[in-house]
Order: structure tokens, then C-alpha cells, then sequence
């Protein structure tokens, strides 16, 4: 079953429009990361890829915990983002869209460890986006947001959110790896105001830039939400071919 979405663009605008902010905004996707590296199981990595690498998460998190590699390729549809990612010796940076074909043309190389953290919930269609990750790298560590986030927001807006579903994801994974187990993981962000919490989702890249309220609608929004904190969900992922 292909699932398909159309906002990928505005989401790359999103993310490249606040990049310079997104490190002040990123909690959650930094606490996923973190727990992301600190579920590997080896040290040492001949080649890694990191899809949809931002500002270099995942890359600060293996060199803290000491995890080697001879050569790391940092990919993402924001070039603002790459720009603000870290260099070495051993790093390549590549712009690199998910979801189109062209992306995948360009990696010559089978990498024995593919990673991709808070990115692969914005594919258009997931189903072809891990067909394709499925080819170029023998294992996969990936952490992907789920509909669950922001949960009580979208129902309080009366709006569905733009991402997928665990199931759906789990169905996805299973269908182009041989063996892939799931952990999920929740969390909560609490804000002393609501202004701050709207900001937040505003800045933080967390929204997509998909299903714009107007004005009114939000201002009724932030008065309504029950709530002082907002809701993430992520899937973590661990799949080998």
C-alpha cells in the first residue's frame, strides 16, 4: 500500500526559513537523537548516512559517545541546515530530498549503517522512501515522529494530523527488512504560557508548515488548548536487511 503525502515542500521552507533558530527550539529531536546513538550496537562503522541530518544531531552524539566511522555523508533537503552542520575530514555534506528519485541516484555507495532521525515522517510516500533506504545501507537506526504528536493540539483544532501512524509505519519496515523491532517513546514539553508553546511550535520545524490556521482560528486555539505542555510520540526503529 503506498501512502502518499503532499506537503514536503513547505516542509523543507519551514525548516530552511528557521534553521538559524532551530537549534534554540529543537528539545525533543535532541533527546532523540541522543537516545537514538545510544541504542547502536558497534563502535566502529565503516560508512554511515544520516537522512535528513539538520544541523548535525546525530553527528555530535557519535562523536560524544566515541562511535568511529571512516566516513560519514550528512543528507538534507535544507541547505541552510547543511551549512550549519559540522565539517571533518571524514564528512561529506550532499544535498539530498527523500522523495525524489534523482537523491538516491546520487549515492554511489552501500553504507553499512543508514540513520535518520525526526526527518523520514515528512516522506511523501513512505512506502517508496524505504524501499529505497532499504537498498542503500545493510542496517537502519531511525527515530520517526508519529500522528500521536501534538495529539490533544490537532483534536482541539478539530484538524488531522499530517504525519503517519505507528501501525502504518511498522507495516512499511516490515514489508522491505528482513527483521525490524519497535520501541515507542513519549514525552512532554511543558511552557509557562501558552504564547510560548505556539512560539515553539511556530520556530521548531515540528509543524511541517501544513494546515495553516488563520488568525482567528489560532488565537481561538490558544485560548481553548486544555493543556501546558504539548505531546510528541516517536517510533524508534531498528531494521536490517
Amino acid at each position: 500500500m503506498n501512502i502518499t503525502r503532499k506537503h514536503n515542500t513547505s516542509v523543507i521552507r519551514e525548516f530552511s526559513r528557521f534553521s538559524k533558530d532551530y537549534n534554540s527550539y529543537n528539545q525533543i529531536q535532541a533527546q532523540v537523537a541522543e537516545q537514538l546513538i545510544h541504542k547502536l550496537q558497534q563502535k566502529h562503522y565503516t560508512s554511515i548516512a544520516d537522512i535528513g541530518c539538520g544541523t548535525g544531531a546525530i553527528y555530535n552524539h557519535l562523536i560524544n559517545n566515541e562511535i568511529s566511522f571512516d566516513a560519514f555523508e550528512a543528507l538534507d533537503a535544507s541547505e541552510q541546515m547543511l551549512l550549519l552542520h559540522p565539517n571533518g575530514q571524514r564528512v561529506t555534506k550532499r544535498y539530498f530530498d527523500f522523495n525524489k528519485p534523482e537523491g538516491f541516484e546520487d549515492l554511489n555507495n552501500k553504507f553499512d549503517l543508514v540513520l535518520s532521525s525526526s526527518a523520514l515522517q515528512w516522506s511523501r510516500d513512505l512506502d517508496w522512501t524505504i524501499s529505497k533506504l532499504a537498498h542503500i545501507g545493510s542496517s537502519f537506526y531511525g527515530a520517526i515522529f508519529t500522528s500521536n504528536t501534538f495529539k490533544t493540539l490537532h483534536e482541539a483544532a478539530s484538524i488531522a494530523s499530517p504525519i503517519y501512524p505507528s501501525e502504518e509505519i511498522k507495516k512499511v519496515f516490515d514489508k522491505f527488512y528482513k527483521e525490524a523491532r519497535y520501541d515507542i517513546c513519549r514525552y512532554k514539553l511543558y511552557f509557562d504560557t501558552k504564547k510560548e508553546l505556539f512560539n515553539y511550535i511556530k520556530k521548531s520545524g515540528v509543524s511541517g508548515g501544513e494546515q495553516k490556521l488563520s488568525y482567528k482560528q489560532t488565537k481561538k486555539l490558544i485560548l481553548e488548548y486544555p493543556l501546558d505542555y504539548l505531546e510528541f510520540e516517536v517510533l524508534f526503529i531498528k531494521a536490517d536487511c
